[in-house]
């Protein structure tokens, strides 16, 4: 195989990793939102409503907590694709 259809087989697979990382990546986000969505209506369930600033913090504070989660996940995705990128486009007398 020539480096330059290395070149070409390796985008391909590029490709394929960007997008499963970016599948997985909607795929936490949305499960976050889901967990959100039950936690928050846990906490409306078992809150009456005149605890109501109590409710609103501890609703801000899981929201603040699966927002970090999910940035962090995406910071992961993110440095794993950067990381394949760079193995998958090392030259061949590199990889040795």
């Amino acid at each position: 195989m020539t480096h330059g259809s290395e070149k070409k087989a390796v985008a391909p697979r590029t490709a394929e990793l960007v997008d499963e990382v970016r599948d997985s990546a909607k795929a936490g986000t949305e499960a976050a939102t889901k967990a959100l969505r039950r936690f928050r209506d846990t906490v409306d369930q078992a809150l009456p409503g005149s605890v109501q600033p109590l409710r609103k913090k501890i609703v801000d504070a899981a929201i603040e907590l699966a927002d970090q989660l999910v940035d962090a996940q995406y910071k992961f995705h993110r440095s794993i694709v950067r990381s394949a990128d760079r193995a998958l486009n090392k030259p061949e007398d590199e990889k040795k």
